[in-house]
């Protein structure tokens, strides 16, 4: 049945938009007095409310009785939601002005989070995950990509994205599995990187596909991590197997997305240490430029260079990294209105980076934007000028929250 949801004072539909380069907000289409059609999940129609009421008379109408701005459901398209424990004691050291490699010589890092995700159990993982994706769909946020990572192990790591697979039947959230095996060699590995890639390969990627765990893989290139050479042949050979890509690219030192691009990786996410290179080579492929503005505020280090990706002409989204480590927050909207003031991102820039130019780091063909079969995941702010949500610097929430056509806030 059809059900017309309305009247909002503002529809954003986010169409019409480039998918690269950068954005005025005058280019925003903006629907005054708007209304909104779904039926069976799907959104129907979006058009002025009293337009609507004429086309489809014997509609069920769920009335909005106040001041509300409807957008797309926000995309996160990198998180690691999946873990056990804090680093609380990392984050108290690394204020304190210890470095990232000292943290790590501590006990610290990656794999502290390593070592509490091996030991938790299955439905530890499970709530956990369903705790922080139904959080994040309370703010607005409708698909989220979780990977896998703190495990490094084939036992640990498809304990994880079974978790993964598993909290997606409890949450109305999507959630879009990564196996991220590749987080860094763990250190009950004797071998060489190579073989502990070859071996991912060899072992885990074929269970992945063979139990539909995972459609996808990234890995870690830095210095404290994989190398470019090793990665590339890591990426190529995943692929070969049916797997898309993305890459943690550039987070401390360059080179990462050079990789991402030349291999035809979905996204590079972080590039806080891209310079002009990186850059342009973002710009001239259909890689989306995947920044991550919780990292650099967990970590207190500089943003991803997101006005010169955009001014250079790359497709630039905003996730949250939400993870025990470097970015525990986990509030997408307040991430990204903090770093649209520090980096001089317009709103339309902002709230594409949200929602269709996420889209394809996660290969969504029916989201981000409100169009006619697209999924209806929506969202609506309590106010009549959308120019407030980013204004208010993310404190402001959604009143509502639709997840495939059905109210979940």
């Amino acid at each position: 049945m059809n059900i017309l949801i309305g009247p909002f004072s503002q529809i954003l539909p986010m169409t019409g938009i480039p998918l690269k380069g950068t954005l005025q907000d005058e280019e925003l289409t903006v629907i005054e007095k708007g209304g909104i059609v779904v039926n069976d999940g799907r959104i129907v129609a979006v058009a002025p409310y009293k337009e609507l009421l004429q086309q489809y008379p014997d509609c069920e109408v769920h009335f909005i009785d106040q001041p509300m701005v409807l957008l797309p459901g926000f995309i996160d398209c990198h998180t690691h939601i999946c873990y056990d424990g804090n680093r609380s004691r990392d984050y108290a050291m690394r204020i304190a002005g210890k470095s990232y490699l000292e943290i790590a010589r501590a006990g610290g890092g990656i794999w502290d989070s390593v070592t509490k995700t091996r030991v938790a159990d299955t439905v530890t993982l499970v709530e956990n995950t369903v705790a922080r994706a139904n959080r994040h769909l309370q703010e607005g946020v409708t698909t989220i990509e979780v990977k896998s990572g703190y495990g490094l192990n084939m036992e640990s790591e498809l304990k994880m994205l079974r978790a993964i697979q598993q909290a997606g039947l409890h949450t109305a959230a999507t959630l879009i599995p990564t196996c991220l095996a590749a987080h860094m060699k763990p250190r009950d590995y004797t071998g060489t990187e190579d073989e502990y890639l070859q071996w991912a390969l060899d072992e885990l990627l074929p269970v992945l596909k063979q139990e539909s765990l995972a459609s996808r893989v990234d890995i870690f290139i830095e210095e404290t991590a994989f190398s470019a050479a090793a990665s590339t042949t890591y990426l190529q050979k995943a692929m070969q197997q049916g797997f898309a890509a993305t890459v943690h690219a550039d987070q401390f030192s360059a080179g990462g997305a050079e990789v991402a691009v030349n291999t035809g990786a979905l996204s590079a996410d972080h590039l806080e240490a891209s310079t002009q290179k990186e850059i342009d080579l973002l710009a001239r492929s259909s890689t989306v430029a995947v920044v991550l503005p919780g990292a650099s505020l967990g970590l207190g280090m500089q943003y991803a260079p997101a006005r010169k990706l955009l001014n250079a002409g790359a497709c630039v989204a905003i996730a949250s990294d939400w993870n025990p480590g470097s970015a525990p927050m986990g509030d997408l909207l307040i991430q990204a209105a903090v770093m649209s003031a520090a980096e001089k991102l317009s709103t339309a820039e902002v709230l594409a980076a949200l929602t269709l130019r996420a889209a394809p780091a996660l290969q969504l063909q029916d989201a981000g934007q409100l169009i006619t079969g697209f999924v209806a995941d929506l969202q609506a702010y309590p106010t009549a000028d959308y120019r407030d949500i980013l204004y208010y610097q993310g404190k402001m929430k959604p009143a509502m929250v639709w997840k495939k056509g059905e109210k979940v806030k």
